[in-house]
């Protein structure tokens, strides 16, 4: 059984081993997900135990996913943790602008902070860094929230360790936020290793890397233009096809455990050193419910080393993205 809460590197903030990721909520990648679903979804997570929520200024164009955490939350704040991102919104037509300027990153914040209904953050990100901005710069902006109240910690998403170097030196940091599943473990060379020395925690996105790992695809599937999976190696051809041999690799061990292959895959990446917390995205109660059931999952050295062997047997997997 995995620990119920974890402490956030030296901050007084303490998450859950599983977390919401809220962008599924903003609808931008998912059609048909209302207001209503998402208020519902969000719910459904703080009901089952899952009270860390990770969303961002840009998640929906208008902010969909702040919008519906702060009609889930009323009247219930004190009962989960929310984490924010700053440095990404949104321009006509679609088009994405990464800004890291100070001016620019409290503006976002102040308005995620309406949007959600709250006077401050657990916990606020730079959600990626300003190539044109030096992360110093980034970093004190976030630091001046800190010191007025806005967010009692903060966090870094999306970067280097030399840039994560150069934040740190200008802003005391609690937490790291990077892509980390069993297919992509690039944080493990060394990330996870300066968060460690930093005591910093390291909280990850894509476990279950974009549904790959939850076993429900078959081969031969395609993905249609429309889908953001088609762009992925790890999609196509063959690499997709050695990819599904790996899952139907992780199913006796599912079996054995008796639990789902999902729970097997979020309670193993939860389990991994130096991995404080992981978030799964979901658009319906119903996935929340069966997505925190990989809180009660307890992993055997024999399931320890049937997944090792497994990961081992895959080998390199193309596309890796760097981090």
């Amino acid at each position: 059984m995995m620990a119920s809460t974890r402490p956030l590197g030296r901050s007084s903030v303490r998450v859950g081993p599983l977390g919401l990721g809220c962008w599924p909520l903003a609808g931008m990648t998912r059609p048909g997900i209302t207001h209503d679903a998402a208020v519902a979804t969000v719910a459904a997570a703080i009901d089952a135990g899952v009270t860390h929520l990770d969303t961002a200024y840009c998640y929906g164009e208008e902010g969909e996913s702040e919008r519906a955490i702060g009609s889930a939350i009323h009247g219930r704040r004190e009962a989960v943790v929310l984490a924010g991102k700053c440095g990404i919104h949104w321009q006509p037509g679609r088009r994405q602008c990464v800004d890291g300027r100070p001016e620019r990153l409290v503006l976002e914040v102040e308005e995620s902070l309406r949007r959600l209904g709250t006077d401050h953050l657990d916990l606020l990100y730079l959600h990626t860094p300003d190539p044109a901005v030096p992360i110093e710069e980034s970093a004190a902006a976030l630091q001046t929230l800190f010191e007025a109240g806005k967010t009692r910690s903060i966090g870094a998403s999306n970067m280097t360790v030399e840039l994560l170097d150069r934040f740190i030196a200008a802003c005391p940091l609690s937490a790291c936020q990077m892509p980390y599943n069993m297919l992509q473990r690039g944080i493990e060379e060394a990330i996870l290793p300066w968060c460690r020395t930093h005591n910093v925690a390291m909280v990850v996105y894509w476990p279950l890397m974009k549904g790959l790992l939850a076993g429900q695809m078959h081969p031969g599937q395609v993905f249609p233009p429309s889908d953001s999976r088609h762009k992925y190696p790890m999609f196509n051809g063959d690499e997709f096809e050695r990819n599904l041999d790996f899952v139907a690799a992780l199913r006796p061990v599912a079996t054995r455990l008796g639990c789902e292959l999902p729970d097997l895959v979020l309670a193993w990446t939860a389990s991994q050193p130096g991995i404080t917390s992981v978030l799964f995205g979901a658009t319906s109660p119903a996935q929340v419910v069966a997505n925190a059931r990989g809180l009660t999952v307890g992993l055997d050295d024999q399931a320890r080393t049937d997944i090792r062997a497994a990961i081992t047997a895959r080998g390199p997997v193309a596309g890796r993205r760097a981090v």
